[in-house]
């Protein structure tokens, strides 16, 4: 009977160790099993402490490039209004350069009406004096005209220049070289060295 005892004792013992690895290994694993739950869940923090810093860092890049794009458009608003007054600026001071250059030329003309309206009311005049009248009317017109800036356009002898004679014939002249101006059949005239007709002429094409 005590014999018994003993080896119930003994499978007791046996039973309660393996029970209590059993509960020393469950418990192992639990504290494993927490662990990985505490390291994941820290992890999870520093990636959402991450991705929010990102977030803010963008937000705060969209809102210096909407910053930029709006005084970029000011700026060119600026630019534009600025470009308008100029735009009008000019044109009024040219309006007012051509209604200045327009009164002065017909201020210089006004004695040749003077002298126009002179010879008209002479009843009775001889040739010599209506061509001397007619001469010194035509004077008076090209001082005024040359004070404004006419120029009369050299043509007979010179060599022909497109940019200022106008070709009407070809003819030949052993005397003289090809493309020299023989005649001018009409006066060109510049202003201020701007062509506004150039030369009818004669040119030598032997």
């Amino acid at each position: 009977m005590a014999f018994l005892k003993e080896e119930l004792k003994k499978k007791d013992a046996v039973i309660m160790d393996e029970m209590k690895k059993e509960i020393d290994k469950a418990e192992k694993e639990d504290q494993q099993e927490a662990q990985v739950v505490e390291q994941e869940t820290l992890t999870a923090d520093e990636v959402t402490t991450e991705v929010n810093s990102e977030i803010e860092t963008l937000k705060a890049e969209l809102e210096q490039k909407q910053k930029d794009v709006l005084e970029h458009a000011d700026r060119v608003k600026r630019l534009q209004a600025d470009f308008d007054n100029f735009r009008r600026r000019t044109r009024q001071e040219k309006e007012e350069l051509s209604t200045f250059v327009v009164q002065g030329l017909i201020k210089d003309l006004l004695p040749l009406l003077d002298n126009l309206e002179r010879a008209i009311s002479v009843e009775s005049a001889d040739e010599t004096s209506l061509r001397e009248g007619v001469s010194m009317i035509y004077k008076q017109f090209f001082a005024a005209l040359e004070k404004n800036g006419l120029e009369s356009i050299k043509a007979v002898g010179e060599k022909f220049d497109p940019n200022f004679h106008q070709a009407i014939m070809r003819v030949e002249d052993a005397d003289k070289e090809d493309d020299i101006v023989a005649e001018e059949l009409q006066k060109g005239y510049s202003v201020h060295g701007r062509v506004i007709r150039p030369s009818m002429v004669k040119v030598v094409a032997n």
